[in-house]
């Protein structure tokens, strides 16, 4: 999931957490496909910031995950001998694919504006 400005929201992005207003009342809730008029009444409402599922706007400098692996596999490529730390690359690089994937639903608030 991103959280992304309400000025880069566009149709059709699903919400990943509940949009809350400021007396925490749920404004809409999430796994909510955005619509224009949906992002137009958040703007009017002020709400800046929304999160949405995976990753819909690339952000400036941002790596892929492609890139962050090979990048680890990299920075270990000179001790591939040392097993302990063969463990620790492994165990980094499934950190960051799961960071990557798309969370399951929970009961989580989202965001109070």
């Amino acid at each position: 999931m991103q959280q992304i400005s309400i000025a880069q929201a566009t149709e059709g992005m699903i919400l990943a957490k509940d949009v809350m207003t400021t007396d925490n009342r749920v404004l809409c809730g999430k796994a909510t496909a955005l619509s224009a008029s949906i992002i137009e009444r958040f703007k009017r409402m002020d709400i800046t910031h929304v999160t949405v599922e995976d990753y819909p706007v690339a952000e400036k400098g941002a790596k892929s995950l492609k890139d962050e692996l090979l990048a680890v596999e990299e920075r270990f490529g000179s001790v591939r001998h040392i097993k302990p730390l063969m463990h620790l690359k492994k165990r980094i690089q499934k950190r960051l694919a799961a960071a990557r994937q798309t969370t399951p639903p929970s009961s989580d608030r989202g965001e109070a504006t």
